[in-house]
């Protein structure tokens, strides 16, 4: 019988840290805009998942692509449900980062609809990721029509 494979990660995301978003399960996700240089103290997510209109470069994590025009919605929703879903089952016991070009409209959606994952009333999420991530977040009206309509 095959051993059960543990991701946990020993230390996780510093809650104080710039992009770390609390769920009210108490799972850490960190939201990021990757047009910023990453710190090179803080520690490395172990999963990654980046939101962008054409596949990103390699980076020495594990990591999920979702293909996701700026200012637009998934191309693949079904898929980046899953994705998500993914990353909010993760987020429990590893650093997990979502991150896009500038970590506000896209990164914003996905940290909204992780909130709906973790019980946030979908008409509530949007203002509960302005509140505790970036008050900017969630840029378009159809952005947060997804989010409403997440599930």
């Amino acid at each position: 019988m095959d051993e059960p494979v543990n991701r946990q990660v020993d230390e996780p995301w510093d809650e104080g840290a710039p992009g770390v978003l609390r769920l009210p399960s108490g799972r850490l996700v960190r939201g990021r805009g990757l047009r910023r240089a990453l710190d090179p103290a803080a520690p490395p997510p172990s999963y990654a998942v980046y939101l962008l209109g054409s596949q990103p470069p390699a980076v020495p994590w594990e990591f999920r692509w979702i293909d996701w025009p700026d200012f637009r919605l998934p191309k693949d929703r079904a898929d980046a449900r899953a994705v998500l879903g993914e990353v909010w089952e993760r987020a429990a016991d590893e650093r997990v980062e979502v991150a896009c070009g500038g970590g506000r409209g896209r990164t914003g959606t996905a940290l909204a609809c992780l909130a709906v994952l973790d019980g946030v009333p979908a008409d509530e999420a949007v203002a509960y990721v302005r509140a505790r991530y970036d008050r900017h977040a969630v840029e378009t009206p159809w952005q947060r029509r997804y989010v409403r309509r997440f599930r």
